[in-house]
């Protein structure tokens, strides 16, 4: 699809833009400047030409030096792959200097350009709009994108600008086997190295590195194709912990962040190696393991802390360490890596494949109910008010084929599902696991009640 980016000055209301061509909320609208500062895409579907559109950081944007150098520079590299420029500036406030170099920037850039005037909210701010006469750039749409006024004219002048698409006759008809990409969020506290990790992943700047902390505000999408197969990383803020959030905007941040772990399929924890496992790690591992995500723990910055000598003794030890501290996600393989120095990275995709794979791996009805009720011989429930959890039938239940990648139910029918307790359910678990090792998945039960004699389901 066409490549449309968003760009202009902070804080003239790029990633309102942004959300509103879309048609939900993915980048976070704020009245302080510089908030968006990594590149999101997502395509537009509201005109009769889809497009992929993009919201950049605030060019020229405030804050420290070496991010702001990084966010233009992330700026500049969508520049060059778009086929049209949104130039946005800010009705309200006026022509500004900053507005008139960045003019001077997009036509060096030799890319088709259209000014969007924002924060037109009602018919007597459209004499604003004249303000801008003097960029030379025509015509101009003035749109408030925060009141969904003029989006219409907008995507009417969008649209004539963007490459014609293929013709129907160039387009071989098949049946389509696109599946979709595996959805794999990258997760942790923050300056733990989440976004060094996603950038040696598919070997660019993709995420913007920085070492001050909260870097990364947007939970942020990106494709990634890797011997035939796609995949799609979502790159979070660092999660802290509820009191040291400290403004509006960092509490956006991680509520945008605990919901990349629900629509994820596969959740990477990444630690940092310097600090070790904190109780926030521990925090976050728990929200994993509630929402019942396959997951793989990145222990982070080995480059800093590689010993001389019995780096394999070493290893052992901190992976030893991990799983006594995250003892509940005991499933997750863990991996000691250098995101900088992208050591071990290839190690991270073996670990992928080999979920996907456990993924796909079932155990028959038969030797299922076998091995459940030796567990149950072996070690009886315990009793709870004179009466015990008793197990009729159990079997696997079907994978979502549409997914690429699920966790392992077994429906257990039972007497009274409320008589399974938590110490219980991982003993079974376990059992469960010394017939198929599901590495990376969680194991979810799912009990049923039913009379015994009852027919069993087939």
């Amino acid at each position: 699809m066409p490549n449309v980016a968003i760009v202009g000055r902070p804080n003239v209301g790029k990633s309102a833009l942004f959300n509103r061509l879309i048609g939900h909320k993915v980048a976070i609208v704020h009245d302080q400047p510089g908030i968006t500062r990594d590149r999101i895409s997502a395509t537009c579907t509201l005109g009769a030409c889809p497009f992929t559109v993009w919201d950049t950081g605030g060019i020229f944007g405030v804050g420290k030096a070496e991010l702001s150098a990084k966010v233009r520079r992330a700026a500049e590299e969508t520049l060059c792959e778009s086929d049209l420029l949104l130039f946005v500036v800010d009705a309200k406030e006026g022509l500004s200097p900053i507005d008139r170099e960045l003019a001077r920037m997009l036509r060096k850039s030799r890319k088709s350009v259209l000014l969007v005037i924002n924060k037109v909210d009602e018919e007597k701010h459209e004499p604003l709009a004249a303000g801008f006469d003097s960029l030379g750039f025509e015509p101009s749409v003035a749109i408030s994108a925060e009141h969904d006024r003029g989006i219409s004219d907008l995507l009417g002048e969008i649209e004539p600008r963007l490459p014609a698409p293929a013709d129907a006759g160039d387009i071989k008809h098949q049946e389509s086997d696109i599946k979709p990409p595996l959805a794999i969020a990258i997760i942790g506290r923050p300056n733990v190295g989440k976004s060094s990790l996603i950038n040696s992943i598919v070997q660019s700047e993709r995420a913007i590195v920085s070492e001050l902390p909260g870097t990364t505000r947007d939970a942020i999408d990106i494709a990634y194709r890797r011997d035939g197969q796609e995949f799609l990383f979502i790159d979070t803020a660092g999660i802290r912990r509820r009191g040291k959030r400290s403004s509006s905007v960092e509490v956006f941040s991680v509520m945008r962040a605990e919901r990349s772990i629900r629509r994820a399929d596969l959740c990477v924890l990444v630690i940092d190696l310097t600090i070790g496992v904190t109780a926030q790690d521990k925090r976050i591992a728990g929200l994993i393991q509630k929402e019942s995500k396959a997951a793989i723990i990145v222990l982070n910055k080995w480059d800093l802390i590689r010993p001389k000598r019995n780096q394999k003794q070493t290893i052992l030890q901190l992976v030893g360490e991990t799983r006594a501290r995250i003892f509940f996600l005991e499933y997750a393989p863990v991996l000691v890596a250098s995101a900088l120095r992208t050591e071990n990275i290839e190690k991270l995709f073996s670990l992928i494949e080999k979920i996907r794979h456990a993924a796909r791996e079932r155990i028959g009805t038969g030797k299922l109910n076998r091995l459940l009720r030796q567990a149950f011989e072996t070690n009886p429930p315990p009793m709870t008010k004179s009466r015990r959890l008793k197990l009729f039938y159990a079997a696997q239940a079907r994978g979502k084929e549409n997914l690429g990648l699920h966790a392992p139910e077994f429906v257990l029918f039972v007497n009274e599902p409320r008589l399974l307790n938590e110490v219980y359910r991982r003993y079974l678990e376990g059992r469960i696991r010394q017939v198929e090792s599901y590495p990376g998945l969680p194991i979810i039960l799912r009990l049923r009640a039913r009379k015994p004699g009852g027919v069993p389901p087939p």
